[in-house]
């Protein structure tokens, strides 16, 4: 089924224009020049995306976006405005709508947003479901992080701030690079920034941009971090390290989506999802007078807090080999094989510095190994070290010189297994089992939620977050007969 697209401007021609030339396939469109006939049509058609212009966004004090969007769940809203009623465009945005246009547009700029928005949505129940899988296996499947992570899906598709915290290396930017992926703006750039990496000097000019001339070597006018996220997700690392000024910017930021350059007094507004990271007790900074109350509430309209490493033991075989291949090609090693002593060194040692240290420690035996295989003395002396202080001396178990190391009694090594290119670890498919194609994976899914759901297709597009349109048109593409359908 197609993707039905709602485009309502006063402008007739340019409506009369869009019926003459509209050429996206897939796609079917509701015109409407009219702000009288416009409700009518947003209450009797299901629409997947919405182009509106800022005048016809109110209807006797009636919200348009929040109604479209509590109809129609996933809706995708563009906002038309000029720049005389850009601050309309804005306060939608803060309603929910997704972004703005500017006018004069074209028949071309809608078709391809409106392109990028179709594919995003048929992609999106697909890449989730398999991504979930690889999440619950790099982020460990423990209970405080299914919890986590079950936040992460419900928060993802939404505009909201992010609060991450955790020791330093724990994965906080892998976690926001997760809630981007899994947000409207997957499509639109993802920008990391370390805030304390940058001189004290630099950091509203990289941040914000700099007018030419407006500090000394400022040679032409910059763009700031802050417009390089436009449209996508700003993840700000050490957040608590800003400095008061800086703090203030962002707070205002947070408040209005707007910019000033420094040197400028012109405001630029921006369509930015913010995600901030300490490793910082944001609290006790706060009654230090260090950070800012009113931004720390800000920021922390979800807070999630990534538990260290060493409480996520069952994860790190799977971090290991994960590692390995991301790094085996660029150091041209094909490593086949851990020993065992290796194995059970790197499942033990604690990882003070977390994810992080455990990266750097397997691109170091990476590049000693030989012959495939990583061996004990391929690791860091401190690792070794730790690991020949917990094995007793049994025959059964030598190094690579002949040196008589055993596990603990009553240990094992967690398997480690390297062949294949997916990330499950210790819970690899063995050769003999089925694997199915990801179509098979994504039927059986669909089948799944229409089974739970009692054939109710709006529900069943709520729970896997997909528009009506993107599940009809996958019924079709599957085959998926449905007998007694229900609405």
């Amino acid at each position: 089924m197609p993707m039905n697209i709602l485009i309502a401007d006063s402008d007739k021609e340019f409506i009369s224009d869009i019926r003459r030339s509209w050429n996206l396939d897939d796609t079917e469109i509701i015109l409407c020049d009219d702000k009288d006939n416009l409700m009518p049509l947003v209450k009797n058609d299901p629409i997947d995306l919405a182009f509106i212009e800022v005048p016809l966004l109110t209807f006797d004090n009636m919200d348009l976006v929040s109604f479209l969007k509590e109809k129609n769940p996933g809706i995708e809203i563009f906002v038309l405005c000029d720049n005389k009623n850009w601050p309309g465009a804005t306060s939608a945005i803060n309603r929910g709508a997704n972004s703005f246009l500017m006018k004069p547009t074209t028949v071309n700029q809608l078709e391809e947003t409106a392109k990028k928005i179709q594919t995003l949505q048929q992609n999106k129940s697909t890449h989730q479901l398999m991504e979930s899988q690889v999440l619950d296996s790099l982020l460990g499947d423990t209970p405080e992080m299914r919890k986590i992570l079950k936040t992460v899906y419900k928060i993802a598709p939404t505009t909201s701030t992010v609060l991450i915290t955790g020791e330093s290396g724990s994965g906080k930017e892998f976690l926001a690079n997760v809630i981007h992926r899994y947000s409207k703006r997957a499509g639109e750039p993802f920008i990391a920034v370390n805030c304390g990496a940058i001189p004290e000097n630099l950091v509203e000019s990289e941040l914000f941009g700099a007018k030419k001339g407006s500090y000394t070597g400022s040679t032409a006018d910059k763009k700031g971090l802050f417009e390089a996220a436009n449209g996508g997700t700003l993840f700000l690392d050490e957040v608590g390290e800003l400095s008061a000024a800086t703090q203030v910017k962002l707070l205002r930021f947070l408040q209005n989506h707007e910019i000033r350059r420094v040197g400028e007094t012109e405001a630029r507004y921006l369509d930015i999802r913010i995600i901030a990271a300490t490793n910082r007790d944001l609290q006790a900074s706060m009654l230090e007078g260090s950070f800012r109350e009113d931004l720390f509430y800000r920021l922390n309209t979800f807070h999630l807090t990534l538990p260290p490493l060493r409480e996520r033991k069952p994860v790190i075989p799977t971090l290991i080999r994960y590692f390995i291949l991301k790094y085996k090609e660029a150091h041209g090693k094909n490593i086949t094989d851990i020993e065992q002593a290796a194995q059970y060194a790197l499942t033990k040692y604690p990882y003070p510095g977390n994810i992080r240290e455990l990266e750097n420690i397997v691109e170091h035996a990476i590049v000693l190994s030989e012959g495939g295989i990583i061996r004990l003395e391929d690791l860091p002396e401190n690792v070794q070290e730790e690991a020949r202080e917990k094995m007793p001396a049994i025959p059964h178990i030598k190094d690579a010189n002949g040196k008589t190391l055993a596990l603990p009694a009553g240990e094992s090594a967690p398997a480690i297994h390297i062949q294949g290119g997916d990330t499950q670890g210790s819970h690899d498919t063995d050769a003999s089992e089925e694997i199915l194609s990801l179509e098979e994976v994504e039927r059986r899914h669909i089948l799944h939620a229409l089974s739970v759901c009692k054939n109710n297709k709006t529900e069943v597009c709520r729970k896997l977050g997909i528009s009506r349109a993107t599940l009809w048109r996958k019924l079709k593409e599957l085959q998926i007969q449905m007998d007694g359908e229900e609405d």
